[in-house]
C-alpha cells in the first residue's frame, strides 16, 4: 500500500508568496489602504404614473409656487405641498407634468404618488367624488338627521355620527350610504369610519361594505353525519 505523502508547507510572508514551486506562481498581498471602491450612478426607472400629464379644465385656477400648489374650483379649494425630491411644471398647453429633481429609489416614489396627489385635487374641485356603501344584515337601516348619520347596526342604540365639515351624506332605499366631497381623503377617511362600526363577517356576509367589495365567505361548521 503506497504510503501518504507528507503535507505540504507553503512559505508566505505579510506582502509575497510563493504557492507550488513547479508552478511558479506568485501571489501579491494588497494592503487594505490601497483597495478602492468604484461607484456607479444607478439611474431609477421612471414612473409609468408620474409621468403622464394633468389635464386642468377651465373651471379650476391654479396657484404655483416653487414646492406649492393651489386649486380653486366650484365645489372648494385644496392645496399640496411638495417634498425635494420632485417638482411641478405647467406648460403652454396648460398641462401639469411632475418631474423628479434627483435620482433616487424615494424620488421614483415620490414621482408618482404626488402625480397622483395633484390629479386628486384637481378633479376634487372640479368634479368632486363619492363613495358608496351598503348595509346588508336584518333591520340594518341608516337615515341622515340633521348634520349626523343615524344608523341601526344592532346594537341597544342607534349609532350617531357628526358628518365632518365640506362633506355631504345621503342615504337611498335605507341601506345605502352615499358619502361625497371634494377631499378625496377625507371622504375615503369617513367612509372607512362608518364601516369600522359593522365590519362584514365571513359567514352570513352581514354588517357594512362598500359598494364594489366582495365579501369573501367561510362555510359553517357542519352537524354530525349519522
Amino acid at each position: 500500500m503506497a504510503s501518504l505523502s507528507p503535507s505540504l508547507h507553503l512559505p508566505c510572508n505579510s506582502r509575497t508568496g510563493f504557492v507550488g514551486k513547479s508552478q511558479g506562481i506568485r501571489l501579491r498581498v494588497i494592503p487594505a489602504s490601497r483597495v478602492g471602491f468604484v461607484r456607479k450612478t444607478v439611474e431609477c426607472k421612471e414612473s409609468r404614473i408620474g409621468k403622464k400629464p394633468i389635464e386642468v379644465p377651465t373651471n379650476v385656477t391654479l396657484t404655483l409656487e416653487q414646492q406649492f400648489v393651489k386649486a380653486k374650483g366650484p365645489l372648494g379649494e385644496l392645496s399640496l405641498n411638495y417634498p425635494a425630491e420632485v417638482k411641478v411644471v405647467k406648460e403652454e398647453s396648460g398641462k401639469l407634468r411632475v418631474f423628479k429633481t434627483v435620482e433616487t429609489k424615494r424620488a421614483n416614489q415620490m414621482h408618482g404618488l404626488f402625480r397622483t396627489l395633484t390629479d386628486n385635487i384637481i378633479v376634487g374641485v372640479s368634479k368632486g367624488f363619492d363613495k358608496r356603501l351598503q348595509l346588508v344584515g336584518v333591520g340594518y337601516r341608516a337615515t341622515v338627521e340633521g348634520k349626523d348619520l343615524v344608523m341601526n347596526l344592532g346594537f341597544s342604540h342607534p349609532v350617531r355620527m357628526a358628518v365632518p365639515e365640506g362633506l355631504q351624506v345621503k342615504v337611498e332605499e335605507n341601506t345605502k350610504i352615499i358619502v361625497s366631497g371634494y377631499d378625496k381623503s377625507e371622504i375615503g377617511q369617513f367612509a372607512a369610519t362608518i364601516k369600522k362600526w359593522r365590519p362584514p363577517e365571513p359567514y352570513k356576509g352581514k354588517g357594512i361594505r362598500y359598494q364594489d367589495e366582495i365579501v369573501r365567505r367561510k362555510e359553517g361548521k357542519a352537524g354530525k353525519k349519522k
